[in-house]
């Protein structure tokens, strides 16, 4: 299994610039895991613009909505395990092998590689129903910032009252559309923006072992 990264680990690389110094100075408000992601687009974009080609966001669900993730701070048990109905990532990947995952939810360092989130995280399939299976939405950054935008309606109950407290900030939102956040929860590959893999895909496509 890879090491996870730590801060020295990125100062002493060419390749790999450290896009967060620390999780505590992220924009971070629970169960608004698209908003948080999205705040480290937005800060990419600000800090190292270059950088954005490099960066993809990932949305982690199925058709049931129930996705099994791993070493979750939510979870109550010794794994810290969890059954979100969905959820959402940020990776960088400057180069082929070399591919982080930043998750303001997870136990996992931050950033953690790759192939230590993806062996810690989400394990196998094989092991779960194939209800339970993970599919992963890869959207290039920048795709995600021009086009996402979310009014905040999932989380509100019928009264109109809050599930969860919302971010300070006002909704994220676009002129083309007021609220688009169930295109890219849904993983239909034939719907929505960037494209859908399935957990094997997802290695394949993101975890790339020195030669």
């Amino acid at each position: 299994m890879m090491a996870s990264i730590t801060n020295e680990n990125i100062r002493n690389s060419k390749q790999i610039i450290n896009l967060f110094k620390k999780s505590t100075d992220c924009s971070y408000v629970s169960c608004y895991c698209e908003e948080n992601v999205y705040k480290l687009c937005e800060d990419v974009t600000k800090r190292y613009p270059g950088e954005i080609q490099n960066c993809s966001v990932v949305f982690v669900s199925n058709a049931r909505r129930k996705v099994p993730l791993w070493k979750q701070r939510a979870g109550k048990d010794e794994d810290k395990l969890v059954i979100w109905d969905y959820h959402v990532i940020f990776l960088y990947h400057p180069e082929p092998q070399k591919c982080l995952v930043y998750d303001l939810d997870s136990d996992l360092p931050f950033p953690t590689y790759v192939h230590k989130y993806i062996t810690e995280t989400f394990r196998t399939d094989h092991i779960l129903k194939s209800d339970y299976f993970r599919y992963f939405r890869v959207v290039a950054a920048k795709e995600f910032l021009n086009d996402f935008s979310s009014d905040r309606r999932h989380m509100k109950r019928p009264d109109g009252t809050w599930i969860k407290p919302p971010p300070n900030y006002p909704p994220i939102e676009n002129a083309a559309n007021l609220h688009n956040l169930e295109d890219f929860i849904q993983m239909d590959p034939q719907k929505g923006p960037g494209e859908v893999l399935s957990l094997t895909q997802f290695v394949q496509r993101f975890y790339k072992p020195a030669t």
